[in-house]
């Protein structure tokens, strides 16, 4: 019988990288002028984004950042 060998990997990676998104939903990111913003890590729990929040304090104190819980919502893709 012959089979279907031609799949779409895109929708398969593209599901993976959601749900890792979702597995680390705590998130520190850099404030920068203009109301502007990068992410720096991902973190799953709290208390981890906290403790990396204090070393990044101490190595760049000039910087501001700031932990916050980022949830990404899946997009459906057709």
């Amino acid at each position: 019988m012959p089979q279907n060998n031609q799949h779409n990997d895109f929708s398969s990676e593209t599901q993976a990288k959601a749900y890792q998104e979702r597995l680390n939903p705590w998130a520190i990111t850099r404030l920068l002028p203009d109301m502007q913003r990068v992410t720096v890590a991902r973190f799953r729990t709290r208390s981890d984004a906290d403790g990396h929040l204090q070393r990044l304090r101490q190595l760049i104190p000039d910087a501001s950042f700031m932990v916050v819980f980022d949830y990404q919502r899946e997009e459906v893709v057709i």
